[in-house]
């Protein structure tokens, strides 16, 4: 028997609703004392933004989806919640909604995340199993995409002491096949978490969501084996956008594997040889992401502020900004000289409009 409230049944369908990101849906959340009260203003507010209607998520789905999350084991999280992750609490805004099945005490402890080649080398995996191991039995939860090579490495290595998978797909989805028995060790001794519902298949764009939350879950993110158009490359940017620590393990300059993680050393990146290097990293870290609402000078999301004072020059010029790469708010507030809560003000009406997709940690790209 499912234990929920309103309030909480309210969240998912805001959360699910298409057209509200993990902006819109911190801005109504405290722009309303209720999620109630934030679903039903939700219409004529996306409204006024110029859209001329938009589609709530069903209360009879948001049901199903429940009983059928239930049904599995898994559990719905949702920010400001006891079990929620506070590294993902910490980002600005963290993602609307979690389906988690596993071991929910490892969301608490301090982790580290490692990704890197599907065609890793030999030497390659046995660094990643040799890192997860020690920094598993150093209290370290090891966090990845359960993609194959490394990916699947670490998580096999980390069973033991803890690891966590995060995965584009619902959380039922066991993708890729040959990691699906390797999914089902980890239901029982980790964790796998997702953004999206149960019954859910991956698409193409899901997947950099998912590098987005494998490092926003992690206090650092280990690179091993980067090709130069790697999407390893792309959970190293995501790392540093969320304040996060960003390492790598350094490689043959005639492999092509490693010419993208060897220039993230070049760029800044530490240089990982040992466990040891990766606590001596981590020891120095502390969250560097700002907070885009919550600053003393400006409480936005405890005002009514909208964009309606902005004028259609600077909506042209923001807009002109976008791309299908996800750019940080305070990036495109510098640029077209905002600051970064109006810009915020913005994205959200762009958002409701249809025109914008926000993404977790203050990020934004053209819908």
């Amino acid at each position: 028997m499912s234990t929920w409230d309103p309030e909480r049944i309210a969240k998912l369908r805001l959360a699910r609703t298409h057209g509200v990101g993990p902006l819109t849906f911190q801005k109504l959340l405290r722009s309303h004392d209720t999620a109630a009260e934030a679903l039903e203003a939700l219409p004529e507010r996306a409204k006024k933004a110029g859209r001329r209607e938009i589609k709530l998520f069903p209360e009879s789905d948001a049901e199903r989806e429940i009983k059928a999350t239930e049904r599995f084991g898994a559990a719905v999280l949702f920010p400001g919640e006891l079990d929620y992750p506070p590294l993902l609490a910490q980002l600005s805004p963290p993602p609307s909604i979690l389906i988690v099945k596993g071991r929910l005490d490892l969301i608490t402890s301090p982790s580290v995340a490692i990704v890197g080649a599907r065609n890793a080398s030999a030497a390659g995996l046995r660094m990643a199993k040799d890192l997860a191991v020690e920094l598993g039995q150093r209290g370290k939860v090891i966090v990845s995409g359960l993609a194959r090579g490394v990916d699947a490495v670490a998580h096999q290595a980390a069973l033991n002491t803890g690891t966590m998978a995060v995965i584009a797909g619902g959380v039922d989805n066991r993708y890729p096949p040959q990691n699906a028995a390797l999914q089902d060790q980890i239901y029982e001794h980790g964790l796998v978490v997702s953004e999206n519902p149960f019954g859910y298949a991956p698409k193409a764009r899901d997947f950099p969501k998912r590098n987005r939350l494998i490092t926003g879950l992690a206090n650092g993110t280990i690179v091993i084996e980067a090709a130069k158009r790697s999407g390893s490359l792309i959970s190293a940017r995501t790392a540093s956008e969320q304040g996060r620590d960003v390492m790598a393990v350094p490689g043959s300059p005639v492999d092509a594997r490693t010419h993208g993680s060897n220039a993230l050393i070049r760029d800044g990146a530490t240089l990982v040889q040992s466990a040891d290097d990766v606590l001596e990293s981590l020891a120095h870290w502390t969250p560097r992401q700002g907070q885009l609402f919550d600053t003393e000078s400006h409480e936005f999301f405890d005002t009514d502020e909208t964009a309606d004072d902005i004028s259609e020059d600077v909506r042209t010029r923001v807009m002109n900004a976008l791309s299908p790469v996800p750019i940080s708010i305070s990036d495109i507030a510098s640029a077209v000289g905002l600051s970064a809560p109006q810009c915020a003000a913005l994205v959200t009406e762009l958002e409701l409009d249809g025109s914008a997709i926000s993404v977790a940690g203050g990020l934004v790209m053209r819908a």
